[in-house]
């Protein structure tokens, strides 16, 4: 199943591309009106407990439209953390944020902001097309992972989870921010109100798109409760692994080291 449309696991990714190439264009703005904004303040949160520095190489994973990296280059780039930390420019410019996406649309979208924000060719972001199953980069050479909204989208999530481990060095921090379950009775019948009522419909309204933005909301029930997908984390290899929900578990940050 892909969201709760039956579909062959070959067919899976292809689907999951095509909704996320309608979508691109009107990505960040759905997410605004379907979280009230909240999405923007789950990320800060997402980025205040990887603690980025200067001189790190993070890898974002599905993080097409840039909105987790520029954040992570806004934190390592604060001037009150330079400060505090006594940072050298040197090291500011070898921190290294990979932007990974499978899909070229929301790549193009990212690269459109970081343009708008003046930093086209600044070094320490770089847009890499890739798959989150089979990463082109070494093992052992990343710092940090995070991948935000995105991993429910890939066909195997144990594939990803281990290239994940994979790719981080020792004491490398593993984060993983999605939408999850809630369970708290009358809210999660609300929430489901929402979910498969209003969603598609603004869906249909502002993106022009029902089906895609149905997608999404499909996708999210099909997606592992908390403990079990951080059960999936420690089969790979993680330890310390944690999870935090947010909103009575709308959201759920997930939190491991590779060690």
């Amino acid at each position: 199943f892909s969201g709760f449309q039956q579909v062959k696991e070959e067919e899976k990714s292809k689907l999951v591309g095509n909704v996320f190439t309608n979508v691109a264009s009107s990505y960040d703005i759905m997410n605004d009106v379907m979280s009230a904004g909240l999405h923007r303040l789950w990320k800060e949160r997402l980025v205040g407990k990887l603690s980025p520095f200067a001189g790190m190489k993070h890898l974002d994973v599905a993080g097409g439209t840039g909105d987790v990296a520029f954040r992570i280059f806004d934190a390592v780039n604060s001037v009150k953390r330079r400060a505090l930390r006594k940072v050298d420019e040197a090291s500011i410019e070898e921190t290294q944020i990979y932007v990974c996406d499978i899909n070229p649309n929301m790549l193009n979208v990212g690269k459109q902001r970081a343009a708008e924000r003046g930093l086209s060719d600044n070094r320490s972001l770089v847009w890499v097309e890739g798959d989150a199953e089979a990463l082109s980069f070494d093992d052992d050479s990343m710092d940090g992972y995070t991948i935000a909204f995105g991993i429910r989208n890939v066909t195997h999530i144990e594939k990803a989870l281990a290239e994940a481990y994979r790719v981080l060095k020792r004491g490398g921090r593993f984060l993983c921010l999605e939408l999850s379950h809630v369970d708290i009775p009358v809210f999660k019948e609300l929430y489901d109100l929402y979910s498969f009522q209003v969603i598609p419909n603004l869906g249909e309204l502002i993106a022009g798109d029902r089906d895609s933005y149905q997608y999404l909301v499909e996708s999210v029930r099909r997606f592992p409760p908390q403990e079990r997908f951080a059960k999936m984390i420690g089969d790979a290899g993680f330890e310390k692994v944690e999870y935090e929900n947010l909103v009575g578990g709308v959201v759920a940050i997930h939190s491991a080291i590779k060690l």
